[in-house]
């Protein structure tokens, strides 16, 4: 079962990457990626399941999944915003940013607001310097952020999520 939700996946959706790479040397990382886009996130139940079919040890499965910062172990909000911390962006104001993500959506670093929609996680660089202070949410960038502008986009998909409802 995973522990965040207490839900069972469906661990029929990961059968054929598993078949795929289960006799592919050092195919872990790969493994792990297709199941996070499958399910969005690592469920624990599928590292498991993962290290059974594979035959490398959960604890090592486990240790892959916590080292690389591109995987999660908890499901984010239908948007994620990745909040620059590079130093171009934290001299040019993305303390002031992630206040105001705080202020208006009252969730910290990798925290999910309760209705699920939003998930912060500050990043080292998006690679974006000459935008900063900038965040990219859901693959779109956005750059040379105010408090304010960000304030607004944040409304802005908010309200747009609530449209689609």
């Amino acid at each position: 079962m995973d522990c965040c939700n207490n839900k069972v996946s469906d661990l029929t959706l990961i059968k054929e990457t598993l078949d795929h790479y289960k006799s592919i040397p050092g195919s872990l990382i790969a493994i792990l990626q297709k199941a996070q886009d499958i399910y969005g996130y690592l469920p624990i139940d599928v590292i498991y399941h993962i290290a059974e079919e594979t035959g490398v040890a959960p604890a090592n499965v486990m240790g892959v999944a916590t080292f690389y910062t591109q995987f999660r172990l908890k499901p984010v909000g239908k948007y994620l915003i990745m909040l620059c911390q590079g130093t171009a962006c934290h001299v040019n104001g993305s303390g002031l940013i992630e206040q105001a993500i705080t202020d208006e959506l009252g969730i910290e670093d990798g925290e999910t607001t309760e209705d699920g929609l939003f998930t912060l996680k500050n990043v080292a660089c998006l690679g974006c310097c000459s935008l900063s202070p900038v965040m990219m949410i859901n693959g779109e960038t956005y750059g040379s952020l105010t408090p304010d502008s960000t304030k607004t986009v944040l409304r802005q998909l908010a309200e747009k999520a609530g449209e689609a409802s």
